[in-house]
């Protein structure tokens, strides 16, 4: 996946005094120049916690042998991540002022070990698994970036396997290259020809090892510049944003890091605004107690709105599993309640400090400091750290010793839903380990499986996130499973026949920027029947050729009934999904009369064993088929609006 720079890179180094520097090309303790540390865009680094390094260590003692951990991350020095590109999930990691190697969570291996130069130079000492030992006449090819053959091997760790990740070493144990083992160690040492080890990292370098404990209370304290002139200049916009609009003000705590980091400083502008929590039914019980926690601590107004008992899990029944690409849940458990809350204390509207981001998506990258909510009528959105990284908000908490939600301790990097589509399979592993709401959800997981026909991959690869997956992750799950996403997501069992209703979420998305309507039918389609028909909306008709799918401009039709339209005009896609819906009662329930093929001049609608049938050849989208029909009649559409 391609990196995407959101901002300048703030981090740098001090080797001197071995401490991250933020923006400072000068270290503000001992004076020397910082470096800036190399990390992949858009660098939100975060600190390692407790959990993070245990967990990096005891990956590393597995891979490459007991003690190994430990060399890697010795106790007494800082460690930072930084949450890079991947098809899942990768961290890179940060200690003594380098990226070192990464941890990637794989399909089907979970999370892996990834060795840089410098984490190699670390551990090569100690390892008693995962080398292979080159033929000192081999070393300079390998440096040029050249690939291990087999003859150039002259041991290796009898563990090592195709596919695992290595280090490619002397018989004197220094570090010459890493890579990814194409043969095991049998074929590797009996070998006389083929690639033995694809090499990533082999070009020398100096070990960048600092033999100089530090924390992260000297951390913060030599970076109290750089906290104190972001809390001032985000004090100095909260007073004049207030100044500037004619509405009560307050503040949307999540329970997360950022909208923490909003709170507080508001507080340190001087005021106790009244806190907004929305309970969308989805939180950790863990983020719902750090709210009332904190509001307690500081004697806030704490104003909870909580989505119906049964927004989520009733609304299953007809929706389905929410998708990255179908999210109707941000409509039910977060969009309807923040109105009704808006609606029931702020009737005339109101001025709510926002923890936006720029470094957080591109969408917020590129939205305004302050604006207008426009599925929230009355709202206005004002972020006071929209330039902040994440390292900035972390040193920002940790100067204010402020507790925060016990999930960043547990390996997330955000919170929210505790079952969110759009989270990574790594971060499921987390939730579903520390959390006792999960089980709940792989329950009805299991049992919508189950029900139709769905392959057991479908829920152990996250199938279920997407209705449309992207193309990155239909290569991935081939290579791994040796089957196509199409197999693995098409059910094979059906709810029966009969009358079918449609049920409607729609509005302007909190997790997705635009308006979108999700929508889902009472039962499957006949989705090569009803594609012929879509053509009255559009010119053209895509068609998946699994035969999962439908679309005509921006709205998409599933064949288990799942439908999504966007449009930049609100009016827009109420009126195709309206359409839509109309296309799909001619479809399935025709019940024969002849009135659109007669209205039909054209002659592209006709009968056929007593039903109506189009040919799309013959249509020139003039839409007069959509007038009266017996079929509409029967139709029963439910608005939850």
């Amino acid at each position: 996946m391609a990196a995407i720079r959101l901002g300048k890179n703030h981090l740098r180094w001090c080797d001197e005094c071995n401490l991250p520097i933020l923006e400072n090309e000068k270290c503000p303790k001992c004076g020397n120049t910082t470096h800036e540390v190399e990390i992949t865009p858009p660098g939100e680094v975060r600190p390692a916690f407790e959990h993070d390094i245990k967990m990096i260590r005891d990956l590393v003692d597995r891979q490459f042998g007991e003690g190994s951990g430990l060399e890697l991350l010795p106790e007494g020095h800082v460690v930072l991540l930084n949450k890079a590109p991947s098809l899942d999930r990768m961290d890179e990691i940060i200690i003594d002022g380098r990226t070192i190697a990464s941890i990637r969570y794989d399909l089907g291996k979970k999370w892996v070990f990834i060795n840089r130069m410098q984490s190699a130079m670390r551990i090569s000492k100690v390892i008693t698994k995962g080398y292979v030992v080159i033929d000192p006449a081999a070393i300079k090819f390998v440096q040029e970036s050249k690939n291990l053959m087999a003859p150039g091997v002259i041991d290796a760790s009898p563990d090592v396997k195709d596919g695992d990740e290595v280090i490619i070493i002397t018989k004197e144990r220094v570090a010459i290259a890493t890579g990814t083992a194409r043969m095991s160690a049998e074929e590797m040492i009996s070998s006389d020809h083929g690639m033995a080890v694809r090499t990533k990292w082999y070009k020398p370098e100096e070990s960048a090892v600092i033999d100089k404990e530090n924390s992260w209370d000297d951390a913060v304290k030599t970076n109290e510049n750089v906290i104190f002139r972001r809390r001032d200049e985000a004090i100095a916009f909260i007073k004049k944003t207030i100044a500037q609009y004619d509405k009560p003000a307050i503040v949307s705590f999540s329970g997360g890091k950022d909208s923490l980091t909003t709170l507080l400083l508001t507080l340190d502008a001087g005021l106790k605004l009244p806190v907004l929590f929305v309970n969308t039914g989805l939180e950790f019980n863990e983020t719902v107690e750090h709210v009332h926690d904190i509001c307690k601590r500081h004697n806030l107004q704490l104003i909870e709105e909580d989505a119906p008992t049964d927004a989520f899990f009733g609304n299953l029944v007809q929706f389905g599993p929410p998708a990255k690409d179908y999210r109707w849940c941000c409509k039910t458990n977060k969009l309807g309640p923040t109105v009704a809350a808006i609606n029931k204390n702020f009737p005339k509207g109101c001025l709510s400090f926002i923890g936006q981001r720029k470094y957080e998506s591109e969408a917020r990258h590129n939205k305004p400091r302050v604006w207008v909510n426009p599925w929230t009528p009355g709202q206005t959105g004002a972020s006071p750290i929209q330039s902040w990284n994440s390292i900035h908000v972390w040193f920002y908490i940790f100067y204010k010793k402020e507790p925060f939600n016990v999930w960043y301790t547990r390996g997330l990097d955000r919170i929210g839903c505790f079952l969110c589509p759009a989270s990574d399979l790594a971060e499921f592993d987390i939730v579903a380990g520390n959390s006792d709401r999960y089980p709940q959800w792989d329950a009805y997981l299991n049992e919508y499986m189950e029900s139709r026909g769905l392959p057991k991959e479908w829920k152990d690869y996250g199938l279920w996130r997407w209705k449309k997956a992207p193309q990155s992750i239909k290569e991935e799950v081939q290579r791994v499973t040796g089957k196509d996403v199409s197999e693995l997501t098409k059910q094979t069992k059906s709810p029966e026949k009969g009358p079918i209703s449609m049920k409607v979420q729609e509005g302007y998305s909190p997790c997705v920027i635009g308006y979108s309507i999700e929508a889902a039918l009472s039962r499957p389609i006949d989705l090569d029947r009803l594609a012929g028909f879509m053509q009255a909306l559009g010119r053209t008709v895509e068609k998946d050729p699994d035969g999962q799918w439908a679309s005509v401009d921006y709205i998409t039709i599933y064949r288990e009934g799942a439908i999504i339209s966007k449009a930049s005009v609100e009016q827009d896609a109420r009126t195709e999904i309206e359409r839509l819906f109309e296309l799909v009662i001619r479809s399935e329930q025709c019940v024969g009369c002849g009135l659109c093929a007669a209205r039909c001049e054209q002659h592209a609608l006709y009968m056929k064993d007593g039903r109506v049938e189009i040919n799309p050849d013959e249509c020139i989208w003039c839409k007069e088929c959509f007038g009266p029909c017996p079929a509409l009649n029967f139709r029963n559409t439910d608005d939850d609006m």
